[in-house]
């Protein structure tokens, strides 16, 4: 049996009364595990940091409850909380060291001067910043910044660690080394990660489990590898990474697709959306048995891969990913070829 950290029940948070209320959570019901790196992922307002803040104690629910290790925690204030955050804005003080900076939320809990030190010592190790321990935060980097935020708030060895969108503030190159740096945090300590973005690298790179969240309702979770390859609905397919659609006609327990070519899919309804992911296809020779008639209409060079935009007869745009080994063969505009699905690439949609 799986030990649960963090679990809500029936959780909604309306803000506003009557005809102008706005759901910002609507009854979500989750069950994050002790010692996973967990991620909330969606667009903006779709109620994944007004989850992330009730967990903390920074919102109430307008219903529902929120559990720590199995306690009703519901209405207990922030600071009763055995919970930490990490916000997307550091809130370092910069009147003071890195040390101090670490130590002080162990000096607010009364801690011995040699408690601190210790401990403020075995933070620095772990973010590896033991050279800058005498430094003020002013004089750091952004990626620097960001480790001091991280060691201050895993020094007083919360329960969970909340992360809201910690990483938004880094250039793209700083932003990537930060999420291995996290994983590897997190692993080493053993702290149960709450993890909020809208970035689906960031979650798809980090995370143990995702909740993908909309209109206030989490609409899948599952492993990162789960979510990608078997999408509950259009949107998680459509929101985590890219796709391709179609909308199809399935006769005994086949998709019948452009250019007569049917391919099994587990569907109980007569007609529904299918999805396909970009490497899933492969570019082959028009005319070839078993593939959908179409026609280049332009590649997209991204270095490591090529993607390539192509259109159906009946006007569906589809897009195929070419690995760089083979983008100097992906046809020209204008060239007719055949599009290959790989086996059991193919997913039928709930809507």
């Amino acid at each position: 049996m799986v030990d649960v950290a963090v679990e809500g029940r029936s959780v909604s948070k309306h803000f506003g009364q009557g005809d102008a209320v706005v759901k910002a959570l609507d009854s979500v019901s989750v069950q994050i595990h002790k010692g996973e790196f967990f991620t909330l992922l969606g667009p903006s307002g779709c109620g994944k940091t007004t989850l992330l803040r009730m967990i903390a104690g920074f919102e109430s629910p307008t219903s529902g409850q929120i559990l720590l290790d199995g306690q009703d925690i519901t209405r207990l204030p922030p600071n009763q909380r055995p919970v930490n955050t990490v916000f997307q804005s550091y809130a370092l003080f910069p009147h003071l060291t890195v040390a101090q900076n670490i130590g002080f939320g162990l000096q607010m809990q009364g801690k011995s001067a040699a408690e601190i030190a210790a401990r403020t010592s075995k933070m620095l190790a772990l973010v590896k910043l033991e050279a800058m321990a005498g430094r003020k935060t002013s004089q750091l980097s952004g990626g620097q910044q960001q480790r001091v935020a991280l060691a201050r708030a895993l020094a007083p060895q919360p329960k969970v660690l909340l992360l809201d969108e910690p990483l938004s503030a880094l250039d793209l190159k700083l932003r990537k080394e930060m999420q291995t740096e996290l994983k590897r945090l997190q692993r080493e300590t053993g702290i149960t990660f709450v993890f909020v973005t809208h970035d689906q690298e960031e979650a798809l790179t980090m995370s143990d489990r995702i909740g993908v969240m909309a209109g206030g309702h989490i609409q899948q979770i599952g492993a990162p590898k789960d979510i990608y390859a078997h999408p509950v609905n259009r949107f998680v397919a459509d929101f985590i990474g890219e796709t391709n659609f179609l909308e199809v006609a399935i006769r005994d327990g086949k998709a019948q697709l452009p250019g007569g070519l049917a391919v099994p899919v587990k569907c109980a309804s007569a007609k529904a959306t299918v999805t396909i992911r970009p490497e899933q296809l492969r570019i082959v020779a028009a005319g070839t048995p078993e593939t959908i008639p179409a026609k280049v209409d332009h590649s997209v060079y991204f270095g490591t891969d090529s993607h390539v935009h192509l259109t159906l007869a009946d006007g569906t745009a589809m897009t195929v990913r070419v690995p760089a080994s083979e983008s100097a063969n992906a046809p020209a505009s204008g060239t007719a070829v055949g599009l290959a699905i790989n086996p059991g690439a193919l997913q039928a949609l709930e809507d």
